[in-house]
């Protein structure tokens, strides 16, 4: 059930980024699985660089893991998202196959634009960032009132400032520790050759 659509979805998004068929001619006829836990597929490269699902009895070249909350950080153009991707098998392959899906951009514009006209679809593509940009906002100003109230009101998180004076002190007493013990020391060294007289 998850093929046809997970092939369909990846064969669109090459055709939108065309710039990913050079990179991926070199490595025609290999297997790679993507595996999005929730459905694995093979897909085999072709000689033209584009994507189509392999044969059942396929074995991948190369395994790349991608849970789907990660697969929608690399649509959200998160730049953390790319170093989650987990690769097992041909690292070459896999890592040129991580790095195209981590740069692929979905052109949603240009697809609504097919159905609602380029006027329409272009409002809507605008007013959906705005709206993102202030959620995105409204929750970083969420964030931070919390992380100041946890710390200033219900201190339940520890400034920096009192992180960085805690682990001196506790250096410093480290050192008096030590210190101590070095005086202990030639204290004893001191008492026991006049005991054993």
């Amino acid at each position: 059930m998850f093929k046809p659509l997970i092939q369909f979805v990846l064969q669109h998004l090459m055709q939108q980024n065309s710039w990913t068929a050079p990179l991926l001619e070199p490595y025609a006829h290999k297997n790679v699985c993507i595996d999005f836990k929730v459905a694995q597929t093979t897909l085999t490269i072709l000689n033209n660089g584009e994507l189509a699902v392999a044969g059942e009895s396929a074995q991948a070249d190369a395994t790349i893991h991608m849970p789907p909350s990660l697969a929608m950080r690399l649509l959200r153009q998160d730049p953390l998202a790319h170093s989650l991707i987990k690769i097992d098998g041909d690292a070459a392959l896999g890592m040129a196959v991580g790095k195209i899906l981590s740069a692929v951009r979905w052109d949603i514009e240009d697809d609504l634009s097919k159905v609602v006209g380029d006027i329409a679809a272009y409002q809507v593509v605008q007013i959906s960032q705005e709206k993102l940009q202030r959620w995105q906002s409204q929750a970083k100003n969420l964030g931070e009132m919390l992380v100041e109230y946890w710390q200033e009101e219900q201190p339940i998180i520890a400034k920096k400032t009192r992180v960085e004076q805690f682990n001196q002190s506790v250096d410093q007493l480290r050192e008096d520790t030590d210190r101590l013990q070095q005086r202990v020391d030639k204290l004893l060294a001191a008492t026991l050759p006049a005991e054993s007289q």
